[in-house]
C-alpha cells in the first residue's frame, strides 16, 4: 500500500540543465522530514519539458539518493502507450517501487481506450502502477466504472485522484474496495479524502512543508481529528498560494525565495506575475517560512 504524505517532487534546473546535486539534496530533505514517498517526473517535475535522457536520469538520481529509505513512484506516463512502456521499463530496471501513469493527454481516448492503455502497461511491465486522473490537464476523466475495471488488473494498485470531485472519489472507493489505494492529488481536499477512505496524498505543498503535511495525515490515521483539522486549516492559505498560477510555477518560486533551489523554469512556463508573487510572498511570511 502507498499511503501517507508523498511529494510530487519539483525538478530543479541550473543554467538550463537538471541540477543533479540539488535534486539529490531534495530527496534527503524529504527523508529527514517524514515524507513517505517521492514522485519524480510528474506534473510538478515538469516532465513535459524533459528529454528522454533527462527523464531517465532524474529517476535514476532520485532512486539512488532514496537508497531504499523512502519509496520512489516514478512518473512514467505518456499520451503514447509505447512511450509510456519505454519509460516505465527503464524505471523498473532502475529500481523504482512503483509507477505513476497519467491519463493520456491530447488524444482524448474513450473509456475503453483508457482501459486498454493502462492494462497494456500493467501487463508488459511488472511494476505496481498508480493511475493518475487529472482531466483538467488531460481533457478526459477516468470514470469510476473504468477505474473499477482497472482495479482488477494485476499490478494496477491505486489512483491519484485530481478531479476535485469528492463524490467521484467516494464512488471509486465504493467500486474498487479498500485494497485499492485512493490517493489525493489535490492538497486542498486531502483531509476530506482521508475521511472517505483515502490512503494519503501526492502533494505539491509537501515540497516546502513536508513535516506539516506528514503530521496532518498521521494525526488523522491515529484518530486525532482535531489535530488533523488544525493542520488542514493552517496549510490551507499556503495551498491556495502555491496554486495562484499554473503548477509548478508558484511552488518553485516559493522554494527559490526560501533558498531551496534556483528560480529556473522551462518555457512555456515563466516567472509569476508581480501581483501574484507578492501574494505568494505574503503567504510564506504568514506561515513563518520567510
Amino acid at each position: 500500500m502507498f499511503e501517507g504524505a508523498m511529494v510530487a517532487l519539483v525538478t530543479p534546473f541550473k543554467k538550463g540543465k537538471v541540477d543533479e546535486k540539488k535534486l539529490a539534496e531534495l530527496v534527503e530533505f524529504h527523508i529527514k522530514n517524514g515524507t513517505s514517498g517521492i514522485v519524480p517526473c510528474g506534473t510538478t517535475g515538469e516532465s513535459a519539458t524533459l528529454s528522454y535522457e533527462e527523464h531517465d536520469r532524474v529517476i535514476e538520481i532520485v532512486i539512488e539518493a532514496a537508497n531504499k529509505k523512502i519509496k520512489v513512484i516514478a512518473g512514467t506516463g505518456s499520451n503514447s502507450t509505447q512511450e509510456a512502456l519505454m519509460l516505465t521499463g527503464h524505471a523498473k530496471k532502475t529500481g523504482a517501487d512503483a509507477s505513476l501513469q497519467v491519463s493520456p493527454y491530447y488524444n482524448k481516448p474513450t473509456q475503453e481506450g483508457l482501459y486498454l492503455h493502462f492494462r497494456t502497461i500493467a501487463e508488459q511491465v511488472d511494476l505496481p502502477i498508480i493511475v493518475y486522473n487529472i482531466a483538467s490537464r488531460t481533457g478526459v476523466n477516468i470514470e469510476p466504472e473504468t477505474m473499477a475495471r482497472l482495479s482488477k488488473v494485476r499490478n494496477i494498485i491505486g489512483v491519484k485522484e485530481s478531479s476535485g470531485n469528492l463524490e467521484q472519489m467516494a464512488m471509486i472507493r465504493y467500486l474498487c474496495g479498500e485494497k485499492f489505494d485512493l490517493i489525493s492529488g489535490d492538497d486542498g481536499v486531502t483531509l476530506p479524502l482521508l475521511a472517505i477512505g483515502g490512503t494519503g496524498v501526492i502533494s505539491v505543498v509537501n515540497n516546502i512543508v513536508p513535516k506539516d503535511v506528514a503530521d496532518m495525515v498521521a494525526k488523522f490515521k491515529k484518530g486525532d481529528l482535531e489535530g488533523a483539522r488544525k493542520l488542514h486549516y493552517k496549510l490551507l492559505p499556503l495551498v491556495k498560494a502555491v496554486f495562484l498560477e499554473t503548477n509548478p510555477i508558484p511552488v518553485k518560486t516559493a522554494m527559490s525565495l526560501m533558498g531551496m533551489i534556483g528560480p529556473d523554469l522551462r518555457l512555456p512556463l515563466c516567472s509569476m506575475a508581480e501581483a501574484n508573487l507578492e501574494k505568494l510572498r505574503k503567504a510564506l511570511k504568514d506561515y513563518g517560512l520567510l
